[in-house]
């Protein structure tokens, strides 16, 4: 079965589970009209159904590879990207002003997820790219903004992101890559960077990078960062991409999946960089680039989920055992709480668009605290439903799934990444019981407020469903409570789980909010995750709230399975 774009899920959840018509209602989204949106989302669909899902093998067959210091990329990707950018698809939610559309997150996030289930490694490069755009929008002179901004915006030149080191990984601060003034207003860069996605292309005329380094009076730590923009071709006077600048490619890593996307190892060798921002103040404008990729990572879990699970109802279907093994009770019970994680997950990542959206709209702080609350959520919840559904997928298929030549086992290998990049699920667990619950737990309890009136409100017509979701609120609300009462480091040996429980309890929520508004089958699909999925919470819940104490009591030659000590 060949990938199918779900531009008509995308488009129920956006009219009728998340607040999208609020999104529509205000000035600054007010092109974003029902008809606007559907033909979005269907052209959309149509390019990443017949113009990208067709390049997925492509790039597992045959990798972005070196040749003399020269990338080359996957057969078709060229094309592809070139698709990509003539349709404007990078620029959809850019600012007007340097050449994008000003569209909703929401519709960009839904976009973004089409292209993903279609094909993550090519997909990874307008991501990146669209995260250097928003982090330039938000911090850049306004002379960086008018040379770097149309171009990427237009796809004629590509963005990355640089922060990992050797010695660097989830501790930044650690960086060792210095730049020091050239006394013209640029600096000199010096340093090393790895796990660099697309740190080259041949699908644009330029790569640029954006470089976090330290400056030779800046304080140890992340508090001493700088960030630079440092293109592969040093634009000359008119723009136009010029004189090599000084860095290169080292290698390529050979990687588990995603193999048509180049993750670059980078020397960066005295290369010419510009500011972008204030000194020493990198990390804020980093993260802003961050935030915006953690969205687009979660919503490519969805992605590549969606195309793992249409191969394995296809093949469910079509195999049969003692009739369609889609008959089954087993193979019916994985494909059905599939679908409803896929639901819930592609939800969540909605949700917390619109909320970016409202926020960027209004200016109020109700809705930023709720973008940040769910960012972490959306990107560890919708990447691990990516690898849980790619997992069915294989296990559907049953040996066929381990043979490569049915393709499923590409999409658990490609998915795979997406709980490690842009930040571990570790560490976005930790940053919502640390930093997201530093409000006194404001913008949780704000959450958990609607998940328990949208209960009471479906209690008429679904009182079974609505009970259950009304329960596991309020059990999640005296957990969270009770949280906030501990210190960080007992709060961290739970945060996983913690994560694992809100995801669920929100899930349900949503899934309620479709079984109002959806037909039978959206019904049922919400008894699915009601009674199949969202019970997994209190046993979430439990691990969360287990005593450190016992964690450190185990010593680490036991975990290596040395008991004699």
């Amino acid at each position: 079965m060949s990938y199918k774009a779900p531009v008509e899920q995308i488009e129920f959840i956006l009219h009728h589970v998340v607040p999208f018509a609020d999104v529509a209602a205000t000035g600054l989204y007010e092109e974003a009209t029902p008809e606007t949106t559907a033909a979005i989302l269907s052209e959309a669909g149509k390019l990443a159904s017949n113009v990208l899902a067709p390049l997925n093998p492509n790039g597992d067959h045959t990798p972005a590879r070196l040749e003399n210091g020269r990338l080359r990329s996957s057969p078709g990707y060229a094309e592809g990207f070139r698709a990509i950018a003539e349709g404007g698809w990078i620029g959809l939610a850019a600012n007007p002003e340097h050449g994008g559309m000003g569209l909703p997150q929401a519709l960009n996030m839904a976009v973004s997820e089409m292209m993903a289930g279609a094909c993550l490694a090519l997909q990874l490069n307008p991501l990146l790219t669209q995260g250097q755009i928003e982090a330039l929008e938000h911090h850049a002179s306004d002379a960086l903004k008018a040379l770097y901004l149309p171009r990427l915006i237009a796809g004629e030149w590509s963005g990355t992101m640089n922060l990992t080191e050797p010695g660097a990984g989830s501790d930044v601060g650690a960086l060792v890559t210095k730049a020091e003034p050239n006394g013209d207003g640029s600096y000199a860069i010096t340093g090393q960077k790895i796990f660099i996605t697309w740190g080259d292309s041949d699908v644009t005329e330029n790569v640029c990078h954006l470089v976090l380094a330290r400056l030779p009076d800046g304080a140890k730590g992340t508090r001493g960062i700088s960030l630079f923009m440092v293109p592969k071709l040093i634009p000359d006077a008119a723009g136009r991409p010029g004189l090599a600048n000084s860095l290169k490619v080292v290698s390529l890593e050979e990687k588990m999946g995603i193999h048509g996307s180049p993750t670059c190892v980078m020397s960066f060798e005295g290369a010419t960089g510009w500011l972008v921002g204030e000194e020493h103040k990198g990390m804020a404008a980093m993260f802003t680039m961050m935030n915006c990729a953690r969205l687009g990572v979660g919503m490519q879990g969805v992605g590549v989920a969606e195309a793992a699970l249409q191969k394995a109802v296809g093949y469910a279907a079509e195999r049969n055992q003692m009739g369609p093994i889609i008959r089954h009770p087993d193979m019916r019970r994985m494909l059905a709480v599939a679908r409803a994680e896929v639901f819930a997950a592609r939800a969540i990542g909605l949700a917390c668009a619109t909320a970016i959206d409202l926020e960027r709209a209004n200016g109020d702080a109700h809705h930023a605290a709720r973008a940040a609350f769910l960012t972490p959520i959306a990107k560890a919840y919708g990447t691990d439903v990516g690898c849980r559904v790619a997992d069915i997928g294989v296990q559907v298929h049953g040996g066929m799934g381990y043979v490569e030549e049915t393709g499923a086992a590409q999409y658990l290998r490609d998915v795979r990444i997406t709980p490690i990049y842009e930040g571990t699920n570790g560490i976005q667990a930790m940053d919502l019981v640390g930093r997201k619950l530093s409000d006194g737990g404001e913008a949780a309890m704000r959450l958990l407020d609607e998940v328990l009136d949208g209960a009471k409100s479906a209690q008429a017509d679904h009182p079974e469903l609505a009970n259950h979701v009304w329960q596991a609120a309020e059990t999640l609300r005296e957990a969270t409570q009770a949280l906030l009462e501990r210190g960080l480091p007992q709060r961290f040996a739970g945060a996983v789980p913690y994560l694992a429980a809100f995801a669920r309890v929100l899930g349900a929520h949503f899934h309620l909010r479709a079984a109002q508004a959806g037909n039978a089958a959206q019904q049922a699909l919400a008894r699915i995750h009601i009674t199949r999925v969202l019970p997994h919470f209190a046993g979430d819940l439990a691990e969360a709230m287990a005593a450190l104490d016992d964690l450190e009591a185990l010593p680490d030659a036991a975990m290596a399975g040395d008991f004699a000590a």
